[in-house]
């Protein structure tokens, strides 16, 4: 596959799951920034929804009304764009990213805009919208802090909700003191960061003619688009530019505003642990004299309807894009979100890239479910109730069916068959076992010659019995 046909969801040139992790926990930096806040967010998290004794029934309703959604997705889907339509809203589809990109492009240059002010979109990432309006001529301007944080740095986002946690203000007061004018005299104290953003994205916002924003949900029933946020950020771009661009997923859905209820509940409790987003924007359509003359949006598919198609892997479609699996992951909280090459990292990452991707032969795609140890916390905290450990193990199977006929892996497990198939040749390879002790320290081996390095990579084994099970059967009952 040509990289012009790639799906962006997985970061072109990115290593591996495996060795990529290795890179991050050589950083004794991230590995701190990481534990600290990701362990800050668990404690708050769990202190929110310990408020609410109806949260399981939450998660069940939430679970429910995601499930009808996407199991009648063509017929709301139909029904939100007539809605949008009725109220002045133009709607746009688009098969993948590429033709999304193409049509946000087209509109801010009919819009007259060399400059879009955004707001934090997972749908934009995942598209690559920011590399596609550069390369069209007009440049996006991130307005949520950790994302500009990101943009200034050059950097890649690591986290769903944090994109810049793996940063401390250290940094950032680095990378604003390089990117922005009149702040040499900046120091770390986090009201002088904020005020020195505030500042720079004020300008901004008054001097935009097009905003781009992505959505949490969109209300079928009256054509309603909602975004929460917790800066004020959002407000702005949706309010003060002439043209306003969503670019939305086409399972973000829900039925009715009494639906709307049970995730307005779920989504700041499980993402930010708060009782209620500190500002929620909805708009319908346009209103002549208030918010944007225009209003465009652009519903993507991008892998999703083939995603829609595996009874196993849908329900990773339910997700609300809280990042609470994230924060309680034992691998994410040690390798960060950049470790997984993807515009979605962690958990819920492990099983959406890989899905929306389509492509089991791309290597780093296939190492991503592997990076989990199945522990089942993301699933406890889920507020849609993913069972991300199943899904994990259900696309395990479909890349190890994706690996070629003859590969390590292959042959490695035909050779175990053989071997186990024949009382002889199983007690001649107990007999041989036994030997690898001379290859343990402490009881585990941690490193074998090719091809048993292939799984020691990776992981260890335990020393082998001095004695095998029915070596010391035949010993001691005869």
């Amino acid at each position: 596959m040509g990289d012009t046909a790639r799906n962006p969801v997985t970061w072109l040139g990115s290593p591996a799951f495996p060795t990529a992790a290795k890179t991050a926990l050589a950083d004794d930096q991230l590995r701190r920034n990481l534990k600290h806040a990701t362990g800050l967010i668990r404690t708050k998290r769990a202190g929110a929804v310990a408020e609410l004794p109806d949260w399981e029934q939450l998660r069940l309703s939430g679970e429910a009304i995601k499930d009808d959604v996407l199991a009648n997705l063509d017929t709301y889907l139909l029904r939100f764009e007539e809605s949008v339509a009725a109220r002045g809203g133009t709607v746009h589809w688009a098969r993948d990213a590429a033709e999304a990109n193409e049509i946000v492009l087209r509109l801010a240059r009919e819009a007259g805009a060399d400059e879009v002010v955004k707001i934090k979109s997972m749908a934009t990432m995942e598209i690559g919208l920011n590399e596609a309006l550069q390369a069209g001529g007009v440049t996006p301007i991130e307005t949520d802090l950790a994302e500009l944080i990101v943009q200034l740095g050059n950097d890649r986002p690591s986290h769903i909700l944090v994109p810049a946690i793996h940063r401390n203000r250290t940094e950032i007061r680095d990378i604003f003191k390089a990117a922005m004018p009149g702040t040499e005299d900046l120091t770390d104290e986090p009201v002088e960061l904020a005020a020195a953003a505030r500042a720079f994205l004020r300008r901004k916002f008054l001097s935009a003619k097009v905003a781009v924003s992505g959505a949490n949900f969109g209300v079928a029933e009256t054509g309603s688009v909602v975004v929460v946020e917790s800066e004020g950020n959002g407000r702005m771009c949706l309010t003060l530019p002439e043209t306003l661009i969503t670019v939305m997923g086409i399972e973000k859905l829900v039925p009715t505003w009494q639906d709307l209820e049970v995730f307005l509940q779920l989504l700041p409790r499980s993402s930010t642990a708060e009782r209620m987003n500190p500002y929620t924007s909805v708009w319908t359509g346009v209103t002549p004299g208030d918010g944007p003359r225009d209003f465009h949006l652009v519903l993507v598919d991008n892998g999703r309807t083939d995603t829609l198609a595996s009874t196993v892997g849908r329900q990773a479609l339910r997700c609300i894009r809280c990042s609470a699996c994230l924060n309680v992951c034992p691998v994410y909280e040690r390798t960060g979100g950049q470790a997984y090459g993807s515009v979605y990292p962690g958990p819920i990452g492990a099983i959406l890239a890989p899905q929306l991707g389509g492509d089991m032969h791309d290597k780093h795609a296939a190492s991503l479910p592997f990076a989990s140890s199945l522990c089942g916390a993301c699933f406890e905290v889920c507020p849609v109730r993913i069972d991300i450990p199943s899904v994990l193990v259900h696309l395990r199977a479909k890349a190890v069916e994706a690996k070629p006929k003859y590969s390590p892996e292959a042959i490695g497990m035909a050779a175990m068959s053989w071997v186990m198939a024949g009382p002889r040749r199983f007690r001649a390879a107990q007999r041989l076992a036994v030997a690898g002790r001379l290859l343990s320290r402490g009881g585990r081996i941690r490193g074998l010659p090719f091809p048993g390095s292939k799984w020691t990579d990776s992981r260890d084994l335990p020393a082998p019995a001095k004695e095998s099970f029915s070596a010391w059967w035949k010993r001691t009952r005869g």
